[in-house]
């Protein structure tokens, strides 16, 4: 994680305490309320840094692609094979 991302992160979890005490405060439960600002502002803080520092491709691929090796093109196929029906079981 760089400098930048961790100081974003540090700044969303003291605005989640921040809100934590408060709603701590609000419903007479201060402990309560530190905990879930602390897991607040975490969540908020690594979601918001990835999603800032999230490469896109562009190229509109979802990894279905040919793989070539050795001369032979082989093709991925995004049902693996299945055919779509009944559920398998050899039930009753």
């Amino acid at each position: 994680m760089s400098d930048n991302k961790a100081a974003l992160v540090t700044i969303y979890i003291g605005a989640g305490v921040a809100i934590g005490v408060v709603l701590g405060l609000a419903l007479d439960n201060l402990v309560f309320g530190i905990g879930l600002g602390v897991a607040i502002g975490v969540g908020l803080g690594v979601a918001l840094s990835s999603e800032k520092t999230k490469s896109k491709k562009g190229d509109g691929s979802d990894g279905g692609g040919p793989v070539i090796t050795g001369g032979h093109t082989y093709h991925h196929s995004h049902d693996a094979g299945c055919d779509g029906g009944g559920d398998g079981g050899g039930g009753d």
